[in-house]
């Protein structure tokens, strides 16, 4: 069986056949979601959130299509004219054209390719602050530090993290955000087709304040109507069902693990990673400051040799990511993510070290 590196859809977490199983046996995907069998569902997968994450009080779990999905509606819902995007790929310069879409007035900063941000200034009028924390196509992940920075320097200003392909690795401190979002196809390990959207009550409240001055805040995911569903431990439509129920029972095995085991092998098995790409002579990490390095996805600059590389890793059962946009031809981009075992880097390393290019 070979194990997929692509940074999403990515390798399934490995307890995931089993859970399909029991979902089928019972019955799982034909129930309705206004059953009180789903509304156990929901609230166990999100119960089983905040404690995996630590979400605190005063934070709010939805559920929407995607996180594509979560880009535009948080717009709707929380801007009525100013934005401002830190732009450093492709994924956080989407974000940032959907608010040009969508009719806002956003502003950007955007830094080289796999380089930190160094210079921003930020407008008053500043109604939203997106941050993305790890930029899943160039390997770029903004230290803590600089997410957390923003509270205190802008505090009318909601601050929004796009954490897809970081969570369940990164620990926020949710008193410096007020929203938070991911999809489950990369570090959850599930098929793709769930996004989770997590809010405070000031995101809440800034939705409640534009409908009430006839602005346009979409119609079923807006937030005063998933709010007003998830209450009731449900959703304003039918909801990927199944999706859910497995990401309860994922959940349910990382906190057996331990969040804290789960975050020192990421640590562990990037580490092995960037090692190995230091000694060999034909590949290098894109990003080459370690303060910015992501630890969840590691993406090497292969140059030429990009095919040569991916044929001897397959051989081996290891299959990498392609590179993303410009770089598709030079790039390769490895997922570590809970699924993926101290033995699958230490194979990929091993295979790695002993190329002959």
């Amino acid at each position: 069986m070979k194990t997929t590196f692509a940074p999403g859809p990515s390798q399934l977490y490995f307890t995931v056949k089993d859970h399909l199983k029991t979902a089928f046996y019972e019955g799982i995907p034909s129930l309705s979601h206004r059953s009180k069998e789903f509304e156990k569902i929901f609230a166990s997968c999100t119960n089983g959130l905040r404690e995996l994450l630590s979400i605190p009080e005063g934070f709010h779990i939805f559920f929407t299509g995607s996180a594509t999905e979560i880009w535009e509606r948080s717009i709707q819902n929380l801007v009525e004219n100013y934005s401002y995007h830190f732009v450093n790929g492709a994924f956080s310069k989407r974000y940032f054209e959907i608010a040009q879409q969508l009719g806002k007035t956003p502003t950007i900063t955007e830094s080289p390719a796999g380089q930190a941000f160094n210079e921003y200034q930020i407008p008053d009028e500043t109604e939203l602050i997106a941050l993305t924390h790890n930029e899943t196509s160039t390997g770029v992940s903004l230290p803590m530090s600089f997410i957390h920075s923003f509270r205190e320097k802008f505090p009318k200003a909601l601050i929004i993290v796009d954490a897809v392909s970081s969570l369940p690795y990164p620990a926020f401190d949710f008193t410096k955000i007020d929203s938070l979002f991911f999809s489950v196809q990369k570090g959850f390990g599930l098929p793709a087709g769930l996004g989770v959207w997590i809010v405070n009550d000031k995101c809440l409240a800034k939705a409640d304040l534009l409908l009430a001055k006839g602005q346009s805040i979409g119609t079923y995911h807006n937030l005063p109507t998933l709010y007003t569903n998830a209450k009731k431990n449900q959703t304003p439509e039918t909801p990927n069902v199944l999706s859910i129920f497995l990401l309860a029972k994922v959940v349910e095995d990382l906190l057996v693990r331990g969040i804290h085991t789960i975050r020192k092998e990421t640590e562990y098995k990037a580490a092995v990673l960037y090692n190995t790409l230091a000694h060999t002579g034909y590949a290098k990490p894109f990003v080459s400051d370690r303060a910015i390095q992501s630890q969840s996805v590691i993406v090497t600059d292969c140059k030429q040799h990009v095919e040569a590389i991916t044929k001897a890793l397959d051989k081996n059962g290891l299959v990498p990511g392609d590179g993303y946009g410009e770089f598709k031809k030079t790039h390769l981009r490895f997922a570590n993510f809970p699924t993926h075992s101290k033995e699958h880097f230490e194979l990929l390393a091993d295979t790695l070290m002993g190329l002959k290019i």
